[in-house]
């Protein structure tokens, strides 16, 4: 042990070898309510508008603080930890806790929190633990003196309480097991090459580059060699290990040149017929995920229903699968929504479920007529609305217990408004109508849907399930409702694992395109779901607004009829017309559009005018289902993240510092990792197709010219320029997105302002909650943060040739 702790020193200088120490915040102070975060762009903190202009003082105990809803003026107040080191009641209700750690010397320690929303530490943002499971440790610079924590509270926190402390670990760069992800070791399967994560911490100045761990089962060891670890940063990191052996743990060890720790971590190892985890590569940002199986029972041979499910908030994928006895006709497949809560099965939640149900598929060879979807409470939202969002997509869905959508039921991070109160909010709103499963409800036609729901559920409501009943009732032919006398909102096993529900799952498959005829398909962005049987939506004439296609043919296939609404570019599937064969095609009653397929033709293009005529299919680097904005959209592929170097000190820092917190909330709220890189080590040819977050502005960021020197939004040092319109002064904040022009499928996306002021504005991130909506460009001023939604100076959508339009934006 001696060695190893003389090996530290040496690999790491400056850093001494101490034993583990803790500090216990007990004392501190709290004001509020004062900020209100949730699921729309527009957010108001009025503690952190006065960080941005330079204007928060430390507190004092009856001092003033905020201002109150009702212009009454607030004053910090004392408030002590209980026994237990929890700060707890009423007070604790959308504010802030302050409080202070006196270090004797300048040094690097582990801040640990539970149950916060976020923390600014000496004036630097870092994530909150919004799941309460005490895993968020966020390393963290003291200086000598006065350190100063102002942490942000929830609304509902009083009963559970904030934990706060900091941790002097014994070793700079360590291990952390405590929010693993570990595969099944299943007898039967090949376990050579099984990939699990664990969270690496670099309590050190400097990025590490080159560590790897050694992972070894029964004897069997794989070398990883990991991605850079940002300084002061924690990382979770994949590693492959051989467990082939049916060894009970895995070995891990952390190598920079020589071994610098070691853990152990216990393995779960079972036969290929109960349920288990399995881990894959994620495409989404390259970290490593899972996902549950209920196995088929007694397979015989034939190809099988594939059933998946999605779970409720707060559950586990495993202990989802585990609900479901296994069935001798299916295999049942749990994804996870990248946490127990995660997005609400929106977004990177929607991608998370894509990518399982793609691997499962892949894996299990199920029957592709018979693909189902169910899930419970969170989970049955979840089946709302990726029921409503890929029609055609299942046989049949069952949302169990569910809401429908996250304007009517909120959860965590608050509802979506279901109307605007302002021509801001209305373009600011447009950009959540993806998750608007109510103007989406006709795509439930495409398969049959069943509604179960306990009567006296007091979590979520039997209203939502009598709601969809009677949306339902007006247009769809097949569907069944049920609720279950005296069910709560969990009722054991039975209610996900209902009879009735598979007996009507197996009367329905998924219809062959061939025998379609009539077709009603509505989407709000064709980048999220665009194809439905033999018709796809390419271009939209306003983005982000509802298309929808209603069209009948004939069973000769020589006459399609229909109307469209908010189309531009429509194709049509020709597989089944014979070679020869002429079709005529009257769309909205403009004069019919005739056409003779030619051998080859697979697809048809139709453009929107002043009539329907036949045309090419558009520009791949143009709006449509590759790459159709919005802002979120470019953290969807493999994203890296870049921070300035190029400015003045404190621009940097601020850069650097955004980065780390926006790495840190995507690591907890998504279980996910990201490159963080500086601005001169940025080389876009080293990473394409893939996402790229640009942190700054063009004065500071040496990565923008190479990326966004066309793009018609431009952010300098005092100026925000819109094409032909300037805004001036530091305290404008930006949040855009330009399509990369290397790439069909990749964006940039900038997080930034015009000087400290606004680059502080500008470091809210609920973008990364489930269904917020941000438009593709959003320019704002610090006044934002105190509820002035005219501090907007303009937000809007580019048009499907990525340029500005003066219909599709707001000016203020």
């Amino acid at each position: 042990m001696r060695k190893l702790l003389l090996l530290l020193v040496l690999l790491l200088p400056g850093y001494s070898i101490r034993a583990q120490q803790t500090y216990v915040f007990r004392e501190g102070l709290i004001s509020g309510p004062c900020h209100q975060y949730g699921r729309t762009a527009l957010f108001t903190d009025q503690l952190a508008w006065q960080l941005s202009n330079g204007k928060l003082k430390a507190p004092a105990a009856g001092t003033a603080s905020f201002t109150s809803e009702k212009g009454e003026l607030n004053n910090w107040q004392n408030i002590s930890a209980d026994a237990e080191g929890s700060f707890a009641g009423r007070a604790i209700n959308n504010g802030y806790l302050y409080v202070t750690y006196n270090a004797s010397k300048a040094q690097t320690a582990i801040l640990n929190i539970a149950g916060h929303q976020m923390v600014y530490v000496n004036g630097t943002p870092h994530a909150g633990d919004m799941y309460r499971y005490g895993w968020m440790y966020v390393p963290v610079q003291l200086r000598q003196g006065i350190n100063e924590f102002y942490i942000r509270t929830g609304r509902s926190w009083g009963r559970q309480g904030i934990k706060a402390k900091l941790l002097f670990p014994e070793k700079p760069v360590y291990i952390s097991v405590a929010d693993s992800t570990m595969p099944f070791v299943v007898t039967g399967n090949d376990n050579s090459q099984l990939w699990g994560a664990v969270v690496v911490v670099n309590t050190t100045s400097q990025p590490l580059k080159d560590l790897q761990i050694q992972a070894t089962v029964q004897g069997k060891t794989i070398t990883t060699t990991l991605p850079e670890i940002a300084a002061l940063t924690t990382r979770k990191v994949g590693f492959k290990m051989d467990a082939s052996g049916n060894g009970a743990s895995c070995t891990l060890t952390l190598i920079n040149r020589k071994a610098i720790d070691t853990k152990t971590i216990a393995l779960t190892t079972v036969n290929n017929t109960r349920h288990y985890s399995n881990t894959f590569i994620s495409a989404i940002d390259g970290s490593v995920q899972y996902y549950a199986v209920s196995p088929q029972a007694n397979p015989n041979g034939k190809a099988p229903a594939l059933f998946l499910s999605v779970h409720g908030a707060e559950v586990q994928a495993i202990n989802q699968a585990r609900a479901y006895k296994a069935k001798d006709w299916g295999v049942l497949v749990a994804p996870t929504n990248r946490r127990p809560r995660g997005f609400n099965w929106e977004d990177w939640g929607r991608l998370d479920a894509l990518e399982v149900l793609d691997i499962a598929t892949g894996s299990f060879h199920p029957d592709p007529e018979r693909i189902y979807l169910t899930g419970h409470s969170m989970g049955g939202h979840g089946t709302w609305y990726l029921g409503a969002t890929f029609a055609g997509k299942w046989a049949a869905i069952a949302p169990c217990s569910g809401y429908p959508t996250l304007m009517g039921y909120g959860s965590a991070d608050g509802l979506i408004p279901d109307s605007p109160r302002n021509n801001t909010e209305q373009i600011l709103l447009r950009a959540s109508n993806p998750s608007n499963t109510f103007k989406l409800a006709t795509n439930y036609k495409a398969g049959g849907v069943y509604v179960l729901h306990g009567d006296s559920d007091h979590v979520v409501s039997v209203d939502y399930a009598r709601q969809m009943k009677n949306i339902l009732a007006k247009f769809h032919p097949d569907f069944s409702y049920f609720e279950y006398p005296g069910g709560e909102h969990w009722y054991g096993d039975t209610c996900v694992d209902w009879g009735p529900l598979y007996q009507y799952f197996r009367w329905h498959t998924i219809p062959a395109d061939t025998s379609v005829n009539e077709i009603d398909f509505s989407t709000a962005s064709p980048a999220i779901s665009s194809v439905h049987h033999w018709i796809r939506i390419l271009q939209q004439e306003h983005p982000l607004e509802y298309s929808r296609v209603q069209l009948s043919r004939n069973a000769s296939r020589s006459a399609i009829t229909g109307t469209t609404t908010n189309t531009g570019i429509l194709a049509l599937d020709l597989k089944d017309v014979p070679t020869g064969h002429s079709l005529s095609i009257q769309l909205d009653g403009k004069p019919a559009v005739n056409y003779t397929k030619k051998d080859g033709d697979t697809l048809l293009y139709l453009h929107n005018g002043a009539q329907w005529t036949i045309g090419k299919a558009p520009v791949a680097t143009d709006k449509g289902p590759l790459r159709n904005g919005t802002f979120k959209e470019a953290f969807n592929h493999h994203m890296v993240f870049v921070y300035s170097t190029g400015g003045q000190p404190a621009e940097n820092e601020w850069s650097l510092s955004k980065a780390r917190y926006d790495a840190e909330t995507w690591y907890y709220r998504g279980n996910g990792a990201v490159d963080i890189i500086a601005d001169k080590d940025f080389d876009a040819t080293k990473y394409p197709d893939r996402g790229v977050i640009i942190y700054g502005n063009a004065s500071t960021n040496k990565a923008w010219k190479q990326l966004l020197q066309n793009a018609p939004v431009q952010v300098t040092r005092g100026k925000v320029t819109v094409g032909s319109q300037e805004y001036s002064g530091e305290g404008l904040a930006a949040y855009f997105m330009w399509p990369r022009a290397d790439s069909k499928t990749a964006s940039v996306a900038v997080i930034g302002g015009t000087g400290l002021p606004g680059m502080r504005a500008a470091d809210a991130n609920q973008y990364f909650a489930g269904g917020s909506g941000f438009p593709d460009y959003m320019i704002f001023s610090t006044d934002l943060l105190q509820g002035n939604t005219s501090a907007v100076k303009t937000a809007g959508f580019f048009n499907n040739e990525w340029k500005l339009d003066e219909s599709e934006m707001i000016r203020n």
